[in-house]
């Protein structure tokens, strides 16, 4: 199950599991719309993979089923896609 992590681990932004800017990659990095096109140019910094856009859960179902709290933040920020490792 997709944890839904709060936040751009770019700039911090907040995500909410309603969010439709959120961006991951297949291992759950999670990005704004804004940093995985105009600073990752859809790349994720950590894997390389493609940056895509997130599914929202149903409202009904985050009781049960709740999002991540914990917040991931790239110290310094993220690196242009070309400069990734």
């Amino acid at each position: 199950m997709l944890e839904l992590r709060p936040n751009c681990e770019c700039c911090d932004r907040d995500l909410p599991p309603s969010s439709t800017d959120a961006r991951i990659c297949s291992f759950e990095c999670t990005f704004c719309a804004s940093c995985a096109e105009h600073v990752l140019h859809g790349r994720c910094p950590n894997c390389g993979g493609e940056l895509v856009a997130r599914p929202r859960r149903p409202e009904a179902k985050l009781t049960k089923f709740p999002p991540a709290t914990h917040r991931i933040l790239k110290e310094g920020g993220c690196p242009p896609a070309s400069q990734a490792s």
